[in-house]
């Protein structure tokens, strides 16, 4: 749903604890002193709406201070809020993150791949703009999804700085008169990223400065609840036709990589007392070096040594540990294959 009005008194009537992400992109304050034009004659459409001005700095604060002072009452203790921002507000941002007892986890680079020309000649490029991720306090148990950046990385772990282009074309959502419906419109692929790395199907997704709703558009495509607050009404406008124009991934589509450390725990004797690797198997290392037989109850027994997989793996190497998971094999189709992989494959009947 949208709320229409002011951000902090909307976020006022919400209850505690009840958003599991917040994705903010307040107003920038870039207090731009008269037009701008591009060499050829033709004026920059840059910002210069009244939900951007700002009296003075301290007023600037003290307005910060307010939304974050409520958005973290309605954030779950194990929820996450991202802000942007520019050169112009992000440090003043960051630093009130910091009074309001939030544990900055992340700052993101986002590196715009085609970035809007300095058109005066003055000064370099704005090519980036900075995210600043955090959660409650330093203990909390926030959602990150490891292996789905990793994944959508090429197998890589993800950087923290994303190249990614600004939005334009046809995802730039036009108003009725042709125009450009917001000045800074974020684009999709960054919601995509962020929404993926650290929510889960079902969580509720709240964006106290909605826009022209990149935010919800982003958060019903990948099956996240969300509540967006916008005061102007003709972004909410355009936001709602957005947002209903927009399909949800299937529910094949919507799967990820689990991270590890979330997934069930799984005994050896599972494997065992399911047939994937019944009483009297054997097993090898992959060299077939050492041997060991599996015994009814999930231990496996090697000459003088029983125990565990991981107990007995070490007793044969005179190691301090081992991993049993990846140092046993059994033999299938002609091949060896690690223990894990059978794992791997309960797991995914799962």
């Amino acid at each position: 749903m949208i709320l229409i009005g002011d951000c902090i008194a909307q976020m006022a009537r919400l209850p505690d604890k009840c958003v599991d992400m917040i994705f903010a992109d307040p107003p920038y304050n870039l207090q731009l002193g008269g037009d701008l034009f591009r060499p050829e004659g033709g004026r920059v459409d840059a910002v210069d709406d009244d939900w951007d001005k700002f009296d003075s700095l301290t007023v600037y604060d003290d307005f910060t201070r307010e939304w974050l002072h409520e958005a973290r009452r309605i954030l779950k203790d194990d929820g996450t809020i991202w802000v942007i921002g520019s050169y112009h507000n992000i440090y003043r941002v960051g630093a009130l993150l910091q009074d309001a007892e939030f544990w900055i986890l992340n700052d993101i680079v986002w590196r715009k791949s085609n970035p809007m020309p300095n058109f005066r000649g003055t000064r370099f490029t704005n090519a980036h703009e900075t995210l600043i991720w955090c959660a409650k306090d330093e203990k909390a148990r926030y959602t990150f999804n490891y292996q789905a950046m990793k994944a959508l990385n090429d197998d890589l772990q993800m950087r923290s700085d994303w190249v990614l282009p600004i939005c334009s074309g046809a995802e730039r959502v036009k108003g009725a008169d042709g125009a450009k419906a917001h000045p800074t419109q974020k684009p999709e692929a960054l919601l995509y990223r962020i929404l993926l790395a650290c929510t889960k199907p079902g969580d509720v997704v709240l964006d106290p400065f909605f826009g022209t709703g990149t935010t919800g558009a982003v958060a019903r495509r990948l099956g996240r609840h969300w509540i967006g607050i916008e005061r102007e009404r003709t972004y909410v406008k355009v936001a709602l036709e957005r947002i209903e124009s927009t399909l949800p991934l299937d529910e094949s589509a919507m799967a990820t990589m689990a991270d590890r450390r979330a997934a069930p725990r799984v005994a050896f004797g599972v494997l065992v007392e399911g047939g994937l690797c019944p009483p009297g198997s054997v097993l090898t290392d992959s060299r077939r070096r050492y041997s060991a037989r599996v015994r009814a109850d999930g231990s496996v027994e090697s000459g003088a040594h029983s125990g565990s997989i991981h107990k007995v793996g070490a007793a044969l190497q005179g190691a301090p540990s081992c991993n049993g998971w990846t140092f046993w094999h059994v033999e299938e189709g002609g091949s060896l294959q690690p223990i894990d992989s059978l794992r791997q494959r309960h797991l995914s009947a799962l």
